[in-house]
């Protein structure tokens, strides 16, 4: 059930102070340190940003999509590894939970998730699988009362952190494709489940990704989420369906802080005697920036309210995913340019969103796949 507007307004005002008042101050402090202050992780906690999409009555603030995007518009406007903290609790870690969880797994972890007393990760990806998540090789098989999993999962985000995992492994092996996988939810402590070491990456530092492996690991059959094998593709479809509107905000929020940024910067740095927003290259990039923001924005909202409203938006989520994370490279380019030498010096800022933006157009989905998404679903409506 959506908040009323003055509510909603309300929640939003507090993330947007939240944000310029403890987060913008130490966006470097945390990418050299590659770290996120315990201090700030609680002081989220204490804001509900663990459980924006947790129903409230498992103790989250159950926002409808909409009301997520629009938090996540203010979230997008800092470092996004303050958002990545508690992301997958919010979204890819705990919607599988919420959608086809059994009562019982919906009381024994979404309250906790929603508090942020457990993370729970999303374990989907592996070395060979990825964006063809329905050939994943990591296998769960019955035994007794139990699975017996093994296999390994890549650039698993929040793992060092996750007090669970929300697992896509094979229960069937003779049943190819997505027909023969099935989620389940892992907890940590599991015996013979290790972590590899964090990933050194291109950008958002204080955001860690690692391996999972499992090796002969046994959990009990009570962990299979939902009732039914064979359902985790299901699962692990929609569950990114939502995330992608979700990361769509999430870059219209950074291109919302770089459009801001670049256009104070045009407005001050002089040039030739005046200020460099006077020159008409600098202003088409400026409003070529301008333009792509309002789209994202508007793409995103719509997108949004349509399932809110519970139509399909298989397509549109798709488009959002696509349009946003491209349009985010391209505005964090332009700012590079704008800004000239000192948007390729670190004092500035600019040239780390540069290089954290670059994962956007991959994650929970790449450009490319989103494409082949929107092209089979138009074809599909034509044939019916």
């Amino acid at each position: 059930m959506a908040l009323d507007v003055e509510t909603r307004d309300q929640l939003i005002a507090t993330i947007r102070r939240f944000v310029n008042e403890r987060l913008r101050p130490i966006e470097d402090k945390v990418s050299e340190e590659d770290a996120v202050p315990d201090s700030i992780v609680n002081e989220m906690k204490e804001l509900g940003l663990f459980g924006l999409s947790v129903p409230v009555e498992y103790g989250g603030l159950g926002l409808t999509m909409e009301e997520e995007c629009l938090l996540m518009f203010e979230m997008g406007r800092t470092s996004p590894a303050f958002r990545s903290v508690f992301g997958t609790n919010v979204g890819i870690g705990s919607q599988g939970i919420v959608m086809h969880g059994r009562q019982d797994q919906k009381e024994e972890w979404l309250p906790k998730i929603a508090s942020g007393e457990v993370i729970i990760s999303f374990a989907l990806t592996e070395p060979e699988a990825g964006s063809d998540a329905a050939s994943l090789r990591t296998t769960a098989i019955r035994d007794g009362d139990h699975y017996i999993v093994n296999g390994t999962k890549r650039y698993i985000t929040n793992a060092h952190k996750a007090n669970a995992f929300t697992l896509l492994a094979r229960t069937d092996p003779n049943t190819p494709g997505a027909k023969g996988v099935s989620a389940f939810i892992v907890p940590r402590d599991t015996p013979g489940l290790t972590l590899g070491k964090n990933e050194k990456k291109m950008g958002q530092q204080g955001a860690h990704i690692c391996d999972v492996i499992f090796d002969n690991a046994r959990i009990h059959a009570s962990c299979l989420l939902g009732d039914t094998e064979g359902k985790g593709f299901v699962t692990a479809m929609q569950v990114l369906e939502r995330g992608r509107l979700h990361i769509s905000a999430v870059c219209m929020g950074v291109a919302d802080r770089l459009v801001a940024d670049s256009t104070k910067y045009a407005a001050e740095r002089k040039q030739f005697g005046a200020p460099i927003g006077n020159l008409q290259l600098v202003q088409a990039m400026l409003a070529d920036s301008r333009m792509e923001l309002y789209a994202g924005r508007c793409m995103v909202i719509d997108a949004a309210k349509r399932r809110d409203a519970g139509e399909d938006v298989a397509t549109e989520s798709s488009c959002c995913k696509l349009f946003c994370s491209e349009a985010v490279g391209r505005i964090a380019d332009r700012a590079v340019q704008i800004h000239g030498g000192a948007g390729y010096v670190a004092d500035y800022g600019i040239e780390r969103f540069y290089r954290d933006v670059r994962i956007f157009r991959l994650y929970e989905g790449t450009s490319q796949v989103q494409q082949v998404i929107i092209a089979r679903n138009m074809l599909k409506e034509v044939s019916q």
